[in-house]
């Protein structure tokens, strides 16, 4: 009995040896990738592409000219076909979807991509999505949801567009554990990498196994996603966006802001114009954060790289 006790003890040391072993020699995101673990990769997306004709024009300006590595197109959005074309016509860009369950403005909207009678509770009595994620939940289910979802993303696909990666407008899929496993699924059955919060939102938010959840399911997505830290932004937008590249963490951080060209059009569609339009100029035309990002050593890259990577690690 003695000897049974010690050797499973000694059994059991083992295992915990080999287990601690195996998640210190396991490689980080960013060694994967091809970097050095204590690299600063940055993602920077640009959401809302397709949402207006001045939401298009800042996006491929900053995917041109700019620091935007990747951007995520409004598929049911009335400007949808001119990014889309773009993307067609400029594979070397990264484009991803995102996923859009709901249509917030007061005087310009967009109903679903899916065929209405297929997706009757995420349509309001006008014929547009709703106004509110809340609304979405009341009135919606999951179910509806992935069929939209996968109508969005066929028909990017369908347009030409390589989709590199899926999001959600406003969070509608990141925000009720139902809905989120329609977010799984999604990524899963297109096989695409996706916007994560990093762990410590997922722990505060009471889900702190989210990330290892659909880690296991062959997900790639950043360590780090910028969005507590959004509640300061209004302020400066400049300094708030200097603020965040100036503490960023070995691994890989994405980011994401709303370019967006201070035209008539933008002013009428949103109150949020004007930090649209100066989130476009830091990250376009401003000296001071492409020398920021100089000095500090970031490396940009985009949601492709990490694409690649998920589908070699299934092959």
């Amino acid at each position: 009995m003695r000897l049974l006790t010690k050797v499973t003890v000694t059994t059991a040391t083992v295992f915990l040896y080999a287990v601690c072993l195996s998640k210190a020699e396991r490689p980080s995101l960013a060694e994967r990738l091809g970097y050095k673990a204590t690299d600063k990769l940055l993602i920077i997306n640009g959401d809302d592409a397709g949402m207006c004709h001045s939401a298009n024009v800042a996006t491929i300006d900053s995917l041109e000219r700019g620091l935007m590595t990747s951007a995520t197109i409004m598929v049911p959005c009335p400007w949808f076909l001119e990014i889309a074309h773009y993307a067609k016509a400029n594979p070397d860009k990264d484009f991803g979807v995102h996923l859009c369950h709901t249509s917030e403005w007061k005087r310009y909207r967009w109903g679903p991509t899916a065929s209405r009678d297929t997706v009757p509770g995420l349509v309001d009595s006008e014929g547009y999505l709703w106004s509110s994620v809340l609304e979405v939940y009341l009135h919606g289910t999951p179910k509806q949801a992935l069929i939209e979802g996968r109508a969005q993303i066929q028909k990017a696909l369908d347009a030409g567009v390589d989709v590199s990666h899926l999001d959600s407008h406003m969070g509608t899929l990141q925000s009720e554990p139902r809905y989120l496993n329609a977010y799984l699924q999604l990524a899963v059955e297109f096989d695409l990498p996706l916007r994560m919060p990093s762990q410590a939102t997922t722990t505060a938010f009471g889900f702190p196994g989210l990330r290892n959840r659909f880690a296991d399911k062959g997900i790639v997505f950043p360590d780090y996603f910028v969005y507590e830290e959004l509640k300061n932004e209004k302020k400066n937008v400049k300094q708030f966006w200097l603020n965040i590249v100036r503490n960023l963490k070995p691994g890989v951080t994405e980011l994401f802001i709303h370019a967006g060209k201070p035209t008539d059009e933008l002013r009428r569609i949103t109150a949020t114009w004007e930090i649209r339009s100066e989130e476009y100029e830091t990250f376009t035309n401003d000296t001071d954060m492409r020398e920021l990002i100089k000095e500090m050593g970031v490396i940009r890259i985009g949601f492709k790289e990490l694409r690649d990577l998920q589908r070699a690690n299934k092959k």
